[in-house]
């Protein structure tokens, strides 16, 4: 048989691929239907005067790709079965309505339901978010180096991971840079690798929390960590923060009124969030001190530590006392760019009890915790990148990851002066601002006779984004909604210093 196939020879585009492309297209158009022979390829370079080998190499590539098959002593034929249709699902038959499936979820479902769901909302033109690194000024050429040396060296980054824990030279890395910048007593086999702050939070809510069991949240305080304890089923009782972080005493207060004993206490020791206070070291004391006391854990959240402006970094609370009740919670989210999506969490060498299921009576356990949150976090998703673990090990150990925290210091030191400038001229008195200390973000308040919804929605009208703190105060417990009212957390690192400038002025006149 003769097809009707055209070869430009003009075109750039070489023959053996012009003639492949018009074979697929009239194969999968059906001018050659399933089975179809097709002329052998000295009769197809003669008819097209061409060389036999640019049919060859045609008719090869349709030959390994699926469409067409070679029969001995017939000759070439189209496949019964083409490579579309095996990556295409049948049309089925309609069939009469069916009702939707009613679901019982679980307690833990149930409660997630009673949270409002996360929306996301349209980004104004200039928004002062928190938590987010200005990712144009990350050295994204050295990074690319490094993830090339990796790919190029083996394949083992493709492979599953046989280590509970995460990559055993990343979490040496971490346990070094820890004992270095933040004072952290540990050893590598302390340190889990985790996809962040938000899993780390999970997992300890998942091992160490039952439903109806109490734990201590600052208040105001991080919500996501409250709504992660609340699905779990605790009891959160909401300790009151002032200039100086969490109050010690009130803790003790509400931990005699309580009728079961406190199981955590969750705190942001060196950057309190959202108030940004730096809970002194009597505080610190006193907090390890009443832990020991009473049989609890500490959880300390790290998140943003690395970025002091006015002293020096204030070492851990983790590292204050050996063997300490604190399980300490770090991130690269924010040192380095939130997609890294990789933290850490390291686990106080302590060993378990566990209860026979027959008889409820403990039993020792030749396990330490760190094995079991190994093997919790090996059920849930096995884990991070190996490439990004390889990468970021790299990025530690040769000294890339403390000079960009250097760099990073001073340009963010830069851009919370000119939002502090900026707001002072345009408002004066009329706000207030707490946390200008360390961080990313500082926290606002605004006094101008209107009402929190009013300010939020101006701003938002003037393509001013403001984070509403409001969402991280817990009404009750001695505090009431006023306690928020005209607070926002303005962010500022991914804002250079003429975008805050501008967003401060829009948001003035806005405001006016």
């Amino acid at each position: 048989m003769d097809l009707a196939l055209h070869l430009n020879l003009q075109d750039t585009t070489p023959l053996h691929q012009q003639l492949y492309e018009q074979i697929r297209d009239a194969i999968l158009s059906g001018r050659l239907p399933p089975e179809q022979r097709l002329p052998a390829s000295r009769a197809l370079a003669q008819s097209l005067q061409v060389s036999r080998s640019t049919i060859s190499l045609s008719y090869d590539r349709l030959l390994s790709e699926g469409y067409l098959e070679t029969r001995v002593g017939s000759g070439t034929f189209v496949c019964a079965q083409l490579p579309e249709t095996l990556l295409q699902a049948g049309a089925i038959a309609s069939s009469p309505s069916i009702a939707p499936t009613t679901i019982q979820l679980s307690d833990y479902g149930q409660r997630l339901t009673a949270q409002p769901a996360w929306q996301p909302e349209e980004r104004p033109e200039i928004h002062f978010r928190y938590g987010r690194s200005d990712m144009d000024l990350f050295p994204l050429a050295l990074w690319r180096k490094l993830q090339s040396r990796h790919m190029a060296a083996n394949r083992q980054w493709m492979d599953y991971t046989q280590d509970t824990l995460g990559s055993r030279p990343l979490r040496e890395a971490i346990a070094q840079y820890l004992a270095r910048s933040r004072a952290v007593r540990c050893h590598p086999d302390q340190v889990l690798i985790t996809h962040g702050t938000q899993q780390a939070v999970q997992l300890i809510a998942q091992l160490l929390i039952n439903p109806g069991d109490t734990i201590a949240l600052e208040n105001p305080g991080y919500v996501s960590s409250r709504k992660i304890f609340q699905a779990r089923g605790a009891k959160v009782l909401s300790i009151p923060v002032d200039s100086d972080g969490i109050q010690i005493e009130r803790l003790e207060q509400q931990c005699r009124q309580s009728t079961a004993p406190v199981r955590l206490v969750f705190v942001t020791p060196s950057h309190q969030f959202p108030t940004g206070a730096l809970l002194p070291l009597s505080r610190r004391l006193q907090l390890l001190t009443w832990a020991r006391q009473n049989g609890a854990l500490i959880i300390e959240d790290d998140y943003d530590s690395e970025y002091r402006y006015s002293s020096r970094p204030i070492p851990a609370l983790q590292g204050l006392e050996a063997q300490s009740p604190v399980l300490y919670i770090g991130t690269f989210a924010k040192m380095l760019f939130p997609g890294l999506r990789i933290g850490y969490l390291v686990v106080p060498e302590a060993n378990i009890q566990s209860e026979s299921p027959s008889t409820n009576a403990s039993l020792s356990s030749s396990q330490t915790l760190i094995d079991v949150f190994g093997q919790a976090r090996w059920l849930s998703d096995r884990h991070s990148s190996l490439l990004d673990q390889a990468i970021l090990t790299d990025f530690i150990t040769e000294g890339h990851l403390e000079r960009h925290i250097r760099r990073m210091r001073l340009c963010y030191a830069r851009r919370q002066r000119a939002l502090v400038n900026a707001l002072e001229e345009a408002f004066g008195n009329r706000v207030q601002f707490l946390g200008a200390a360390a961080g990313l973000h500082i926290l606002v308040q605004f006094d101008l006779g209107l009402s929190h919804e009013a300010i939020h929605g101006r701003a938002r009208a003037a393509g001013i984004g403001l984070e509403n703190a409001r969402l991280h105060y817990s009404v009750g417990a001695g505090m009431d909604e006023s306690a928020s009212e005209g607070k926002f957390i303005l962010g500022y690192a991914e804002l250079d210093e003429v975008a805050i400038a501008l967003g401060i002025q829009r948001l003035a006149a806005a405001l006016s």
